[in-house]
């Protein structure tokens, strides 16, 4: 049996002296591995660079088997993002959150949204919002989502700065008042695309989502933020508007 996909390269494991058990985000296929023959060399290398975007045919004599990839380099991020610690940093982050969908499953929007930060690379001071965005979407792809859309205790759709570390919804100014040391910040970027975007906001966002990751999807399995991500903040800490 056999399927061609476009895909995300995410990671590569070594097999012998020349060949790579590549790992793919595909669009309709989902986080797949296949065998690449000679994927070490000189040759593939450099198709074969986390965050690139490939054409991949996958060939199989069963569907349970590992198989093996034919790959062709269709955009090359990996190599765009050299320069920047700050993009290098993402693609790590991306390739390890990733582990958490289950394998061969579809997330076609998840998919569309990791694409999306990729591309936007060029413009750095935007892709770190997106990004905070993709852990939103994750959150919601495994199950967790957050519920920013009203108020969890009146319904209000009106100045929504809080969010409830109990059940994951927004929570309004007012009534969130008693028990403001008790909520998360909401950054306004994520419930109004119009309003003005801070590397604080950014900042914020991030451990938003974190919370929610680390409490709902990592310490239940006995698992860490990736060193990427813990590494990426550091840098947005300390060179906000690096190129």
């Amino acid at each position: 049996m056999d399927w061609s996909d476009e895909g995300i390269f995410l990671s590569g494991k070594p097999l012998g002296e020349a060949n790579l058990i590549a790992e793919v985000l595909t669009l309709e296929h989902g986080r797949h591995l296949g065998l690449v023959r000679g994927g070490r060399s000189r040759r593939v290398r450099p198709t074969l660079q986390p965050g690139n975007l490939v054409r991949v045919t996958w060939r199989a004599r069963l569907a349970e088997h590992l198989g093996g990839y034919n790959v062709e380099l269709m955009e090359a991020h990996g190599a765009r993002a050299l320069d920047d610690p700050r993009a290098l940093a993402a693609i790590g982050m991306l390739g390890e959150f990733v582990k958490l969908l289950p394998e061969r499953d579809p997330h076609p929007e998840l998919y569309a949204t990791t694409l999306h930060v990729l591309r936007s690379f060029a413009e750095p001071d935007i892709w770190p919002a997106l990004l905070v965005y993709w852990e939103m979407q994750l959150l919601q792809e495994i199950g967790f989502g957050l519920d920013l859309t009203s108020c969890a205790a009146t319904g209000s759709t009106e100045e929504l700065v809080y969010v409830s570390p109990k059940s994951g919804r927004a929570v309004s100014r007012e009534a969130g008042a008693p028990y403001a040391d008790k909520m998360l910040p909401l950054p306004q970027f994520l419930i109004d695309s119009s309003a003005s975007l801070a590397p604080t906001d950014v900042v914020a966002g991030f451990a938003l989502t974190g919370f929610f990751l680390e409490r709902d999807a990592l310490a239940p399995h006995g698992l860490k933020f990736p060193d990427a991500r813990m590494r990426l903040l550091d840098l947005l800490r300390r060179e906000p508007h690096a190129a």
